[in-house]
């Protein structure tokens, strides 16, 4: 039976490959993975490595793979259609319509299907920290992420790249995290864990730090499992590798005195990190591991004496090869680890970073006046009002009892009424998109959920390719099983970050994509030169981004402050039907006008847009469609 399970979900994973040199597989994200696949003892995956048009060094792969992995070497031609459209690494399931891409998304995949086949391997699913959320945030809205999956791993490249020719400029990215291992640790049960660290300071009559020293000799516990000397490792290092060997810290036997009881939040002692997101070993730390290593590897070679602006992030290099399995693997992909001098740590009082430093006009604008009339009252005088386009056929619907229960949004797991209104919103944007779509347009569903508008598109337009792309695996199953059903040919599924999807199409839908997830569809499809039907939502969390700065258009520009513009988002979000008929037309108002902005911005681009009302109105509070269409 195991056998029949294996060749029914078996799975191939891609990796690029352009070069190796001094141990190190580029790009980063291959040696990445690879070191995962090592440290999990994963052998459950078909691996490839893709070749880049200029790739090298194809004879010394042997020297930096892990003997236990069986590779193959491709063209990108040779990929697979649906990989075709993505960035790499990325996991495809056989047969080839359900893909996994971008890094932090087949990480942790590969994490859950080593835990799959050997459920006493607990420490591997312990990668994925508490509530097993390591890295699954977005990098489009979590800082941490796209500093672990993106930044850091390109900018280690560049400077890789620069230290062949000169001596290079430390990233930013770099200065960065060091920044953020000198920031006090927040966990779940900080309370308890700041009154115990109290209790031992008083006790000791100092604070104990995470030297070096101390963590060599006291917590050494390479291939062992020996226990800390609680009498002297400070009580970060306790908890944290307690954790590593299968054992939780114990609980104090005692009451604790009263002035470690009695002591306010505000005067307990911080918690120091033991690694990067704080006192356990996730898959973070893996992530960074190959990178930092060949960025000190390079620092220790041509700018030694720069070292020592990094000693936190040479103390958490020092502590990572104590834990177990990490030397043994790291061995096996090539990496020969630094013995490192101990730092002194100094005070760490960088400037905050520009994603820190709040909006000026944040700080200080005379001229704001608070609340949404003010706001409103200011577009006005410039001719900007809300004035919506006419619906094009307010009564057409889907005929919902003839279609296949599978395509009905019924089949989910929802009330009666809600999926009412969700065929409502369905009939919405699957009449414009019919009546823009031609036979062998490729159709792409952006945070696609359970799949409810890219199943009826399958479905209703057989001629179309259909692509799902969304972020939580379990929603995409979903969809998947509902396809499955159905018998649909013409249907892809990609578990992936939107920025990780490459491939062209016709036309871009998305219904409900959260606060600025709207503004990156319609990037993405103009881009391409797409056709778009997008149904904000969540305006309350829109906000400027690495990608995206409010106001967005000219016109808003001239008109409103950032802060003016946030304003009219918070508002817009005030349109629940419990909420006073008049609050909730100023709330549908603001929603009009946040969408203009995204309209305006896109007409400047050479689109035609259309701000309309879904019908009927009650089928959602989030009731705009914006229609865009390449001029």
């Amino acid at each position: 039976m195991k056998g029949i399970k294996k060749s029914l979900t078996e799975e191939y994973l891609y990796l690029n490959f352009s070069h190796q040199k001094e141990g190190c597989i580029f790009p980063l994200h291959t040696s990445i993975t690879l070191f995962l696949l090592s440290y999990c003892d994963c052998k459950i995956f078909k691996v490839c490595l893709v070749l880049t048009g200029e790739s090298t060094g194809i004879s010394l792969l042997k020297s930096v793979l892990s003997e236990d992995v069986e590779i193959q070497i491709i063209s990108r031609q040779e990929l697979p259609p649906i990989v075709q459209s993505c960035c790499l690494p990325a996991v495809v399931e056989r047969p080839d319509n359900f893909c996994r891409a971008g890094l932090a998304v087949v990480l942790r995949h590969i994490i859950q299907k080593s835990y799959e086949a050997d459920p006493s391997k607990k420490e591997i699913l312990e990668l994925l920290g508490f509530k097993k959320t390591c890295l699954k945030a977005c990098a489009e809205v979590s800082q941490w992420t796209r500093l672990c999956e993106l930044t850091i791993p390109l900018a280690i490249e560049n400077f890789l790249k620069e230290s062949s020719d000169q001596p290079p400029a430390i990233p930013a990215e770099i200065l960065e995290l060091e920044k953020k291992l000198s920031e006090p640790v927040r966990v779940h049960n900080d309370d308890k864990l700041r009154r115990q660290k109290l209790k031992q300071q008083k006790a000791a009559g100092v604070g104990p730090s995470l030297s070096k020293e101390e963590t060599k000799s006291k917590v050494h516990r390479q291939e062992t499992s020996e226990e800390v000397d609680s009498s002297s490792a400070s009580l970060e290092l306790r908890v944290a590798f307690s954790k590593l060997t299968v054992h939780e810290e114990p609980a104090p036997a005692n009451r604790e005195p009263a002035h470690v009881r009695k002591a306010k939040a505000s005067d307990l002692p911080p918690l120091d990190h033991v690694f990067v997101e704080g006192l356990y070993f996730t898959l973070a730390d893996i992530v960074l591991l190959p990178c930092i290593h060949h960025f000190l590897v390079i620092i220790c070679k041509k700018l030694s004496e720069k070292l020592v602006e990094f000693p936190l992030l040479a103390a958490w290099y020092q502590r990572i090869q104590e834990v177990p399995r990490v030397k043994t693997t790291a061995s096996q992909c090539g990496i020969q680890f630094l013995n490192l001098p101990e730092l002194q740590t100094t005070s760490n009082e960088q400037q905050p970073s520009l994603d820190e430093v709040p909006c000026v006009e944040e700080q200080n604008d005379p001229s704001f006046i608070g609340g949404p009339r003010p706001t409103m009252t200011k577009l006005m005088e410039k001719g900007i009002e809300v004035m919506f386009s006419p619906h094009p056929c307010p009564t057409w619907t889907l005929d919902w009892d003839t279609l296949p229960a599978a395509v009905s949004p019924k089949e989910g797991k929802m009330s009666s009424d809600r999926a009412l209104r969700k065929q409502q919103q369905l009939n919405n944007l699957v009449y414009v998109v019919t009546n823009q779509a031609k036979p062998g347009d490729r159709i792409v569903d952006f945070c696609s959920g359970g799949g409810h508008v890219g199943i009826v598109l399958a479905h209703m337009l057989p001629s179309c390719q259909v692509t799902l792309i969304e972020n939580k695996e379990l929603s995409l199953i979903r969809a998947k099983k509902r396809s499955d059903e159905l018998g649909l040919s013409n249907i892809w599924f990609i578990q992936a970050n939107m920025e990780y999807f490459t491939g062209t199409f016709n036309i871009g839908v998305a219904l409900h994509a959260c606060g600025v997830a709207t503004d990156m569809v319609i990037e993405q499809c103009i881009k391409t030169r797409a056709s778009f039907v997008t149904c904000p939502c969540c305006y309350g969390f829109i906000q400027n981004t690495s990608k995206f700065n409010f106001p967005k258009s000219e016109q808003f520009k001239k008109t409103l402050s950032y802060k003016e513009h946030m304003i009219l988002c918070r508002f817009a979000d005030q349109t629940a039907v419990q909420l006073p008929p008049q609050r909730r037309l100023i709330g549908k108002q603001c929603m009009f006008l946040v969408d203009l902005d995204r309209a305006r911005a896109a007409e400047e681009r050479g689109y035609s847009i259309q701000v309309m009302s879904m019908e009927p109105e009650s089928c959602s509070p989030k009731n705009n469609m914006i229609v865009g269409v390449p001029i």
